[in-house]
């Protein structure tokens, strides 16, 4: 892997290989400040597909999910829409002894919270996101969601977050509610629909993106949908790391 921006004074010689855990730590550190940071991690094919079959897999890489593991791991939560909960079949975040220093140091637990986002709550609460997580998984859900599946939930031993008037989640809202609870590192995987209410609500604050040197065609979701914004807003380039034709880019919000 090669750092192409910002230019530093590291020969290519230097710069090349693979990278440390501890490396990729401190080039996607969390900026130091009070308030919540939301960022975004997605990737992307040339022609804009944000997944292929239906799973953002295909079109990942080795390093790619390098870095994905960086981003989790230095997460207070993980915000992730209840689609992709079921799409790509996610499971509790885990320990890693890479990062145990680093996070105890941060006065963050063992692993980040899962944070799922759901309107109607019709998510398996059998499974071991909800039943065996090393760090009890958060259910985001509107004041009018159906009151067996909020029981549900919490049985499961899930805590029930409130966010949101009738079965819609406000995304500014779930950003203070999980502020509120000590999780101001936020992460969010996707999926395109979460996504884009994130940014059509203003409150995403940084996009780490993966550009993958592939073509699919079709009609695959590109990394955030729904409803365009009214302006587009701008975001400034922070860096780009690059291995094997993908581009690892991160941008924040101005």
């Amino acid at each position: 892997m090669r750092r192409l921006f910002p230019v530093t004074d590291l020969t290519p010689a230097d710069d090349e290989g693979e990278w440390s855990l501890d490396a990729l730590a401190e080039a996607y550190a969390y900026p130091e400040q009070d308030g919540p940071w939301l960022r975004a991690n997605m990737v992307s094919t040339l022609d804009g597909a944000a997944q292929h079959d239906g799973r953002s897999q295909p079109i990942s890489s080795e390093s790619d999910m390098r870095i994905f593991g960086t981003l989790r791991a230095l997460a207070d939560a993980v915000v992730v829409g209840a689609e992709t909960v079921r799409l790509e079949g996610y499971r509790p975040a885990r320990a890693r002894e890479a990062f145990a220093a680093r996070r105890a140091a941060a006065g963050q637990g063992p692993a980040p919270a899962i944070a799922v986002v759901s309107g109607s709550l019709d998510l398996d609460f059998t499974l071991p996101l909800f039943v065996a997580p090393l760090v009890p998984t958060l259910v985001l859900t509107g004041a009018g969601a159906p009151a067996a599946r909020i029981e549900a939930a919490r049985k499961a031993g899930a805590e029930v977050v409130v966010a949101g008037e009738g079965s819609r989640v406000d995304p500014a809202r779930a950003v203070r509610e999980l502020a509120d609870r000590g999780l101001r590192r936020l992460l969010t995987e996707g999926g395109p629909r979460m996504l884009g209410q994130f940014v059509a609500a203003g409150v995403l604050d940084e996009m780490c993106l993966t550009l993958s040197p592939m073509l699919t065609a079709g009609d695959a979701q590109r990394i955030a949908g729904g409803r365009s914004v009214a302006v587009p807003e701008r975001f400034t380039l922070m860096s780009i790391l690059e291995e094997a034709g993908f581009l690892f880019t991160r941008y924040r919000r101005i």
